[in-house]
């Protein structure tokens, strides 16, 4: 929300107009995240260092769940991906690049340390056959679906050709 000054008629002083609009602050209160802040260098506890948090995408295939990530910088070595039951978990970590002590810095933005991400999985993942790829900073997790759960296609019939069955 923001408060305006107006200027009423000539030399008047000027006066702050707000009206209380409740469907305003009820989307000002919808919008708010909690945890907007969590990447803001006070809560990262990294001398004003942002922690790393890698961005995942997730999607449904007919034939499997794909995950990717963005782990730029980070070696395959670093990364552990483990299924238990229902959850996968991605954790790792990014090594922050050794600093000389005569080289000076103007913008110093990127993030660096561990991090953990799980996600509960619906029923039906194939435990036995799941992939894990790291190519170009891009980390692609396939978690196919066992061939029971995966959709199959019912043919319809018209009811002539049910009747010629039934009379068959």
């Amino acid at each position: 929300m923001a408060d305006l000054s107006v200027r009423r008629g000539t030399g008047s002083t000027p006066q702050r107009t707000r009206e209380w609009d409740p469907f305003q602050q009820m989307q000002e209160l919808m919008n708010w995240d909690p945890f907007e802040l969590a990447n803001h260098p006070w809560f990262a506890g990294r001398q004003g260092q942002a922690a790393f948090v890698p961005a995942f995408e997730v999607k449904e295939t007919k034939d499997a769940y794909i995950f990717k990530a963005d782990l730029p910088g980070v070696d395959e070595k670093d990364i552990e991906v483990t299924l238990t039951g229902d959850r996968v978990s991605v954790s790792g970590k990014r090594e922050r690049e050794k600093r000389e002590e005569s080289e000076r810095f103007y913008a110093y933005e990127r993030s660096f340390g561990s991090f953990s991400r799980a996600f509960t999985l619906p029923e039906g993942v194939d435990g036995d056959n799941v992939r894990a790829d790291l190519k170009n900073g891009v980390l692609t997790l396939t978690l196919p679906k066992r061939p029971e759960v995966q959709p199959k296609r019912i043919q319809v019939a018209s009811g002539t050709e049910q009747k010629e069955h039934i009379q068959a």
